[in-house]
């Protein structure tokens, strides 16, 4: 695991115990798995953007908080210059990067998402709200549920991100921008 995600893992683990939270009460709370939530906090499992979403809010603090240590701070409006949001890498070959983390109070989520190819199928997630997917360059597959969809520069998906979702690059690397509205 990478250093980020231990920092990230460190956060959950210190935020929780701070509140005098179990680990049993957060997963049961989320709806995240005993085991998973474990994994998340003991560096031994990469945190999904959806479960990462769903702690911050049990947890009773914005998910930048959990992914940089500190908080929001503008409330009426930011910005954010070219490959300088807040960037972490989930894992291997999957990069996103925060376009809208430093807005106190946001309804959605933009982010851009740098992928490259890599072998088998995507982990798929669940969340609430509705998400966007704009492909910028290269070639991504979109899996929804059953449905498989490529995507190529240009191409969008508006979707119910209740139906278990992922991406993953199309045999050559791929970059698009996500929004997230939860």
């Amino acid at each position: 695991m990478n250093d980020q995600m231990q920092q990230i893992s460190a956060r959950i683990r210190e935020l929780r115990e701070i509140l005098e939270l179990t680990q049993e009460q957060v997963a049961a709370d989320t709806g995240i798995a005993l085991e998973d939530y474990k994994s998340y906090e003991e560096e031994a499992g990469v945190v999904p953007i959806s479960a990462l979403y769903a702690i911050a809010d049990r947890l009773g603090v914005d998910p930048t908080v959990l992914m940089t240590g500190e908080a929001p701070r503008m409330a009426e409006y930011t910005v954010v210059r070219g490959g300088r949001g807040v960037s972490v890498e989930r894992y291997k070959g999957y990069r996103f990067t925060a376009l809208a983390a430093n807005y106190i109070g946001r309804d959605m989520d933009p982010m851009i998402v740098d992928m490259t190819p890599s072998d088998g199928a995507p982990e798929l997630v669940t969340h609430g709200g509705q998400e966007f997917n704009y492909v910028l360059e290269g070639r991504i597959v979109v899996t929804l549920g059953n449905q498989e969809f490529t995507l190529e520069a240009g191409d969008s998906i508006y979707f119910n991100p209740r139906i278990p979702h992922g991406q993953r690059a199309g045999g050559i690397p791929g970059k698009f921008i996500t929004i997230i509205n939860e």
